[in-house]
Order: C-alpha cells, then structure tokens, then sequence
C-alpha cells in the first residue's frame, strides 16, 4: 500500500487505457480489503469503514472529499450512522483506472488515521 499512497492521480481522457488483469493481480493486494464488483456492466472497487458513531463517519467522508479533491477523482461515498461506504471507478472511461487503486490506498491511510491504527 505504501507505494500506491505515494503516487499522484493522473487526469483521464475518455480514451485512457483501463487496468488490465495482470495490473489489477499486481494490485489489489495492495488494497486486500476492497471488493472488486460490477455495477451496470462497471467494474468498481468498494468498502465499507465502520465507525462508533455518525459524527465520526462524517468526519471520515469529509477527509475523503477532501483528499479526492486535491487528486481530482472523486468517489462515491454513502455515510450512515456508523458506517461509510466508498466505491472508486473513472468515470470517464466506464472502467478501472490504477487512479481508482491509488485512491483506494489513500482512502485506506486515511482510515488507519482516524482509527488510529
């Protein structure tokens, strides 16, 4: 994970190559707690963080705005009373992106954070 939490997003164009399986073998142990799903036809990453209460799953979606508005790739993010969920895809390209990873990373940091763990 220390790898992908260094690297920066690159922007997309429609025509930006998607991950291939061979980089997605490579690096999804890098993000093992993330679920690789389809959704309309979209491979997405997705994970649920769970918190002790709702001020702090607030908390967590705010530092995830804001960390995916400082890389300029934004997830979806769905906060509940203790629990948040975050599914990363490019939109742009209908597909995975190593961005996607490198911010599944990010989100995984950012939650070590505030758990303190």
């Amino acid at each position: 994970m220390a790898q992908l939490t260094q690297e920066k997003c690159v922007a997309c164009r429609r025509d930006a190559p998607h991950v291939t399986e061979n980089e997605i073998v490579e690096l999804q142990p890098q993000i093992p707690q993330w679920t690789l799903l389809e959704e309309s036809g979209i491979p997405k990453l997705d994970r649920a963080f769970k918190f002790s209460d709702f001020a702090q799953a607030l908390a967590f979606t705010e530092a995830v705005g804001a960390a995916a508005e400082a890389e300029g790739h934004h997830p979806r993010l769905t906060t509940e009373w203790g629990k948040v969920r975050v599914t990363w895809w490019t939109h742009k390209i209908r597909n995975l992106h190593r961005n996607d990873f490198i911010m599944a990373a990010k989100t995984d940091r950012l939650y070590q954070e505030v758990e303190g763990n």
